[in-house]
């Protein structure tokens, strides 16, 4: 475990030239290139012939997270410009709460400007159908960080913030694209798949897929499943601490279906993840049936996996044992979801529990995305990140893609 902790950032460090980083996407999703590791051997192919390449009868888990548009912009009187950016709702806490509220909600914030924003209200015009909609937002407190609390308030108690949002916000790219949202984003920052709404990132290595990629991997008899990580603005974060140990990880909410629990355990739990969301949130269910486990636990007891809990955590039942942890609780507490938040920093030692392969972009220098990757193919990642500079592939949330396999 301390030698877990003393890992340092700059060992994860790499060159990345600012044209290697795709602004835009390709016009064809499943027109880019598919970078393919397995046990040692790198190639590549186009990621439409992804299926070729996946063990007939294999498991896929998609992460169905929609991105919100969560930046608001206020002109104050004054004229400086204030951005408001929803991170997670916390009065309700629920999503779905949060989003079918009326007249007014609380929101967890980053806040541009900040300086300019004291203790006063204030306000924009929201345009809705036909109804002008007034808009107020208040300081309410400062959070652990740089993120505040903000009391959202509008004079129309037909209008939910879901509408709220998409009428009066705007998509959050990532601040690396160096550009403004277009209205293009709006479609091609989405998966394709994306259905319940949360994320303030794009689940990227999901932005490959096609219904004709789809459609090749029903041909060979590959199941897919989806599970919900709602990515917080942390996720693509570079580490700035010099070791691993001092870096605090960002909390995310998941949910799964018992569905797909059974689905894990009938596949033994093997699983191809796409994307390093869906591997944090297949992994941590095996950290929470771990949790489950516990004699001693109680139905209202806080679902959560902490940060360091696997390095910190002998267990030794099995990620089926795990699961059926998981089915014996929602059992008990009459769910179909098992709803929990994970805190989970997955690094070089960690031992991988569900995933079997993983399907992923290519990840800023020092990341903590980057530093998963490294958990799953060792130092090899150096020399796929080398094979993809040298191959002409695009990087980050607009970029190629890998398929990583490790027996």
């Amino acid at each position: 475990m301390l030698d877990t902790k003393k890992i340092s950032i700059e060992e994860y460090n790499y060159a990345l030239p600012d044209e290697r980083i795709a602004r835009f996407p390709l016009e064809k999703r499943d027109e880019s290139k598919l970078l393919l590791y397995e046990n040692g051997s790198i190639s590549h192919t186009v990621f439409k012939n992804i299926a070729d390449y996946l063990p007939e009868k294999s498991l896929m888990v998609f992460n169905n997270t929609k991105v919100i548009q969560a930046r608001i912009l206020f002109q104050k009187e004054t004229g400086a410009f204030i951005e408001v950016f929803c991170l997670e709702p916390h009065t309700p806490s629920d999503y779905v709460l949060a989003f079918q509220t009326t007249g007014h909600c609380v929101w967890k914030c980053f806040i541009g400007n900040a300086k300019r924003w004291k203790s006063d209200v204030i306000s924009k015009h929201v345009t809705i159908g036909t109804k002008d909609v007034e808009l107020s937002a208040r300081r309410i407190s400062e959070e652990e960080g740089t993120a505040f609390l903000v009391e959202f308030t509008w004079n129309d108690p037909t209008v939910t913030y879901s509408e709220i949002l998409e009428n009066g916000g705007q998509l959050p790219i990532p601040p690396y694209l160096h550009r403004e949202t277009c209205e293009r984003d709006k479609e091609t920052y989405q998966t394709v798949y994306s259905k319940i709404k949360g994320s303030v990132a794009a689940p990227t290595a999901g932005l490959h897929f096609t219904e004709a990629v789809f459609e090749s991997l029903r041909k060979r008899n590959i199941d897919c499943e989806e599970v919900t990580l709602h990515v917080g603005a942390g996720t693509f974060k570079p580490v700035k601490s010099d070791t691993i140990g001092e870096h605090e990880m960002h909390t995310e909410f998941i949910c799964v279906r018992r569905s797909v629990i059974e689905r894990l355990i009938a596949n033994d739990c093997l699983a191809v993840a796409v994307g390093t969301t869906s591997v944090r949130t297949l992994e941590s269910l095996y950290y929470i049936g771990v949790l489950l486990a516990d004699r001693n636990w109680t139905k209202d007891r806080e679902l959560k996996v902490l940060q360091w809990m696997p390095y910190e955590t002998t267990s030794d039942i099995t990620a089926v044992e795990a699961m059926k942890n998981i089915l014996g609780y929602l059992d008990a507490t009459g769910q179909d979801t098992i709803k929990a938040d994970t805190q989970i920093i997955i690094v070089p030692s960690y031992k991988f529990k569900v995933v079997k392969s993983i399907v992923t972009n290519f990840h800023q220098p020092k990341s903590t995305l980057l530093l998963l990757i490294s958990a799953y193919v060792g130092d090899d990642w150096k020399r796929i990140y080398k094979y993809a500079l040298e191959n002409d592939f695009r990087f980050l949330s607009y970029g190629d893609s890998s398929l990583l396999k490790v027996d």
